[in-house]
């Protein structure tokens, strides 16, 4: 595979372009003067210019009818639509020259949106939180999707521009000065991908390459068709670029369940693959997750290091779902699958991963889902307590703190910080913030009046409940109110809760983390009661032990003898508070 098939490449002279674009007859290239292309047999178009340079901008004619910028564009500084601008990705000097990451086990992640996640919305204004970061215990910054997408805000689901990093938020180098201050503090940095669809504006592939898109449709638009071996080529040196260009420690490859065209062998596998060999070449651990709706144990392997096919993790909606019914006795939607026994579809996720592992769920009308996932280390496992989706799907965008007690939400993070699955945070939920984060957008036109339909079809309940009060995606205030409330982290509350997440995370690195490598699931049981066991087998042969009472009310435990030596919680008595959690090592 040609890692330069896609996008200019600088040349002593110039720069060559190449464009794919099999259904096109003429390509033109738009620069200062217009240059006809060369057609290959294979659909692509070819032209060395002298002159090119880093900042030039460019589009591509197609057939005298349509100018489009480069879909392996570099940086598009005027959006989706406009010119495309050569970026020389050799010209940054990297600081942190010598970093090679972390290995997997240390990883506690922040999830973040760089528009939100600061007042100024931008890369370089992320740099002066990062010690906040690192100061909590996070050990990974992880980014929503950067790819170009149309209008000035967006969650980024919505990219088209697979390879340049949208210019809301800064230029390329502004990415990698971040990404390389990040690695100064000893932080990893995350990026988000999407390879299930493009977004609805400024996509023209199908115009000249509709050999991309095959007829089956996902939930946001025409599905890619990975059999086609430069659209899968497409996607493979988009993960490489990421991780190579700009030195991205990891990605997330979101709702891969929704990939229609895998191929006889998985794209996902080649992808692992070919990330597998950057790492081996440059000694650096990469690290690749998946979300994946369909629970599917043979893509992962936590150990598996560098990637030879397999991932490291999946984010665990399963955890998250049971976790919320269990604190807000929500039950609509897919919520509804652990309504009968929340606590113990809590303890089945401690002791094996997964709640579903092939059971019929009742929400996918009776389908079967997952596989058993016992055997995978507790390190397979993403956990958290909120995401981005499970607070932006909302009606409202509303954060757990609205919706359940302070005394629950610290009990349940007392057990998913100390767990021995990766943990993750979603930014200010470090302190509790209860900024809202609905989702937003900035279409136009039919595109905008079809977003907010979309959004009362799938989410009618909400609508008939809430009326105007559920935020317009389409209006600017409605990004405005999910910017991060800085100000409530210096608070009284605020603070107590940051002091909770930095002592857990504390304990995690002194205690938990230097056993991880080689631990392994136990057992966990959830009495009617309210209180939770679990216990894991640790690298170190170590046996971590948890004991929580997730009620309202004391309960009484047995009276059997407590071994270990404690790491968390008070002097444990036969009478166990409400929402207390206890956490001992032996």
């Amino acid at each position: 595979m040609n890692e330069q098939a896609f996008g200019p490449r600088l040349t002593a002279d110039g720069a060559s372009f190449r464009l794919w674009a099999p259904a096109a007859k003429r390509v033109d290239l738009k620069l200062e003067n217009s240059y006809p292309l060369r057609r290959g047999d294979d659909g692509w178009f070819c032209a060395d210019i002298p002159g090119a340079k880093a900042g030039s901008r460019y589009k591509f004619r197609i057939d005298d009818e349509i100018d489009v910028p480069d879909p392996a564009s570099a940086f598009q500084p005027d959006d989706t639509s406009g010119s495309s601008e050569i970026v020389d990705h050799s010209a940054y000097q990297w600081r942190a020259g010598d970093w090679r990451g972390r290995p997997w086990h240390e990883t506690v992640l922040l999830e973040t949106h760089v528009g939100t996640f600061t007042p100024e919305g931008t890369y370089r204004a992320m740099i002066g939180r990062l010690d906040h970061l690192v100061a909590t215990g996070i050990t990974a910054l992880e980014l929503m999707p950067l790819a170009d997408f149309a209008g000035a805000r967006n969650w980024g689901y919505d990219g088209v521009l697979w390879y340049a990093p949208d210019s809301a938020y800064g230029r390329p180098d502004d990415l990698r000065t971040l990404i390389d201050e990040a690695h100064l503090r000893g932080l990893m940095v995350f990026l988000d991908v999407v390879y299930n669809h493009f977004g609805p504006e400024g996509n023209y592939l199908g115009r000249y390459a509709p050999g991309f898109f095959t007829e089956a449709q996902t939930a946001w638009g025409g599905a890619i068709d990975y059999r086609v071996p430069q659209v899968r080529a497409f996607a493979i040196q988009n993960a490489l670029y990421w991780l190579r260009e700009y030195r991205f420690d990891g990605l997330r490859l979101d709702a891969v369940h929704t990939i229609a065209e895998l191929g006889e062998v998985s794209v996902l596998h080649d992808l692992s693959i070919a990330a597998g060999r950057l790492a081996a070449e440059t000694g650096r651990h990469i690290h690749l997750v998946l979300e994946n709706d369909d629970n599917r144990v043979s893509l992962l392997d936590a150990r598996q290091d560098p990637p030879r096919g397999r991932y490291r993790a999946q984010w665990n909606d399963d955890y998250h779902h049971a976790w919320h019914v269990l604190l807000t006795g929500e039950t609509q939607g897919y919520y509804s699958d652990y309504s009968n026994s929340p606590m113990r579809d809590i303890a089945r996720a401690m002791a094996a991963g997964f709640v579903y592992q092939g059971e019929a769920s009742a929400h996918r009308g009776g389908a079967l889902r997952g596989e058993p996932s016992g055997k995978l280390a507790p390190t397979a496992f993403v956990n958290f307590l909120q995401n981005h989706d499970q607070i932006g799907n909302r009606a409202l965008g509303d954060r757990l703190e609205s919706n359940a007690s302070t005394d629950a939400i610290e009990a349940a993070l007392a057990i998913t910080l100390l767990a021995p699955a990766i943990p993750m945070l979603f930014m200010g939920e470090e302190w509790g913030s209860k900024a809202p984060f609905p989702f937003f957008c900035d279409f136009h036109g039919d595109l905008a009046d079809a977003v907010r339909k979309g959004r009362r079809r799938e989410y009618g309940w909400a609508y008939a409940k809430y009326g105007d009060d559920v935020p317009d995606p389409l209006d600017p205030s409605t990004f405005r109110s999910a910017v991060l409330d800085w100000d409530s982290r210096d608070q009284p509350a605020g603070q107590k809760r940051l002091e909770l997440v930095r002592d857990l995370l504390g304990i995690r690195r002194q205690q938990i983390v230097p056993r991880l490598a080689g631990a392994a699931f136990g057992e966990a049981h959830a009495a009617e009661s309210g209180l939770l066991t679990a216990s894991w087998r640790m690298g170190d042969g170590a046996t971590l032990q948890l004991l929580a009472n997730l009620s309202k009310r004391d309960v009484t435990r047995a009276s059997a003898a407590v071994t270990g030596t404690p790491i968390w919680g008070s002097a444990l008595s036969e009478r166990v508070p409400p929402w207390s959690v206890f956490w001992r090592i032996g």
